[in-house]
């Protein structure tokens, strides 16, 4: 009885021993007296206790793997990349994965190096910044092709960083900072020009304004002079008294208006009644002589077109 148990337990232990677990999205490798026999997938899975073994579990999922690269641009500028590779082991493939490179990081960080002090050093640093894209896709390309033979499929490729040298960088920072100054300065000489603009435009709008309000002030004056004299016309006073009338009146009003301002230094002279006369009598002797003048000019041109 008791080696009945012994051996009922021997072979419980034996099988238990042969059972295991796979976890999702990973590959066990199983070897038999250290040869390749199968893969298992996931979930629970047997093999022959003491001659078969898990040689390794390959993972399914996506890895990522990062790499700094330094190298030097078309223009001397020593800058490092920060080059962001994400791969997966083909199913298909996870014989090739497993047997054929002990150390496949190495391997993709080897393929980086290589196709980045390739491809950097025919750009100038600016060119490095814009067509960063244009590297990534240089590297996924070719790790592509490289790493296909090992099972390894090459997701994507990023250059997620460009870190050019401390030097370079603080003159790239004076050269932003010159820009926007010179173009705030640009905008700053725009917004004082409009401003110019806008006022030698208020100005002239104002003076226009203003010449058209002296004039509808001289027109109304002349009319309400014109309607003065026709009104003293018609109660019997000639048009030279109705003259010297107004003007002796507006000399009054504006004494008058002159008055009203208290702390006024204004002295007009001379302030007499004889004053107003004796400039209406001016005025009229300077008409008379204009009058005199013109007719005198007139009568000289048409002579002279009378004898061509």
């Amino acid at each position: 009885m008791i080696e009945t148990y012994v051996i009922i337990f021997i072979v419980a232990v034996l099988i238990l021993s042969g059972l295991f677990v796979v976890k999702q999205q990973t590959i066990a490798v199983i070897e038999r007296f250290g040869k390749y026999v199968r893969t298992n997938s996931p979930g629970l899975n047997l093999k022959v206790p003491l001659i078969e073994k898990v040689a390794g579990r390959v993972s399914l999922r996506i890895q990522q793997l990062d790499v700094i690269v330094e190298t030097k641009t078309k223009d001397d500028v020593f800058v490092q990349l920060k080059i962001s590779v994400q791969f997966q082991i083909l199913k298909e493939k996870v014989y090739d994965a497993f047997y054929k490179l002990q150390n496949p990081h190495d391997q993709i960080t080897a393929y980086i190096f290589d196709v980045v002090r390739a491809e950097v050093p025919k750009m100038i640093l600016d060119d490095v910044f814009e067509k960063k894209d244009d590297i990534a896709i240089a590297i996924q390309r070719e790790l592509k092709e490289a790493m296909l033979d090992y099972g390894y499929d090459i997701v994507k490729a990023l250059v997620t960083d460009i870190d050019p040298d401390s030097q370079v960088k603080q003159a790239m920072n004076r050269i932003n900072a010159a820009e926007r100054e010179k173009v705030a300065a640009q905008f700053e000489g725009d917004a004082q020009r409009i401003l110019i603009v806008e006022k030698a435009k208020a100005e002239a709008e104002s003076k226009r304004l203003q010449g058209q309000g002296i004039a509808d002030q001289r027109r109304e004056i002349a009319r309400g002079l014109e309607e003065s004299v026709d009104v003293l016309n018609n109660v019997g006073i000639n048009s030279q008294e109705a003259s010297a009338l107004i003007v002796v009146t507006q000399h009054y009003d504006t004494l008058q208006s002159i008055g009203e301002h208290v702390n006024s230094n204004l002295i007009l002279l001379p302030n007499s009644p004889q004053a107003g006369s004796d400039m209406l009598n001016n005025m009229v002797a300077s008409f008379t002589a204009s009058n005199q003048i013109g007719e005198a000019m007139k009568k000289a041109n048409d002579k002279k077109d009378s004898k061509n």
